[in-house]
């Protein structure tokens, strides 16, 4: 029988959240056809719930965050995390100043 060997992934698990709209992520669906050619999606780590928020592909890094206020922190407040598979940079940039970042 073949030892297997299992590779120590760099990534860590995440903590499970405590509370509805406390850790959220989101992630982008991109290159629709016509009108708006993206989805910003995010998802309430806790309930599941999901947000779809139609955009532009080539839409600012500063227009995203507005969106993303309009649409999200209207509803829901303001979440002690984001998860991401997008740049640290773009996160940084978009929600550093409205997260405490510097």
């Amino acid at each position: 029988m073949a030892k297997r060997h299992f590779h120590q992934s760099l990534c860590t698990l995440l903590p499970a959240p405590s509370r509805p709209s406390d850790d959220i992520s989101m992630d982008f669906i991109i290159a629709f056809l016509c009108g708006k050619d993206g989805i910003m999606v995010v998802v309430d780590r806790f309930s599941k719930m999901v947000n779809f928020i139609t955009c532009h592909k080539c839409d600012v890094a500063t227009y995203i965050k507005d969106l993303f206020f309009q649409e999200i922190i209207r509803l829901h407040g303001v979440s002690r995390t984001i998860v991401s598979d997008r740049d640290t940079k773009f996160l940084y940039h978009t929600f550093g100043g409205a997260y405490g970042g510097n």
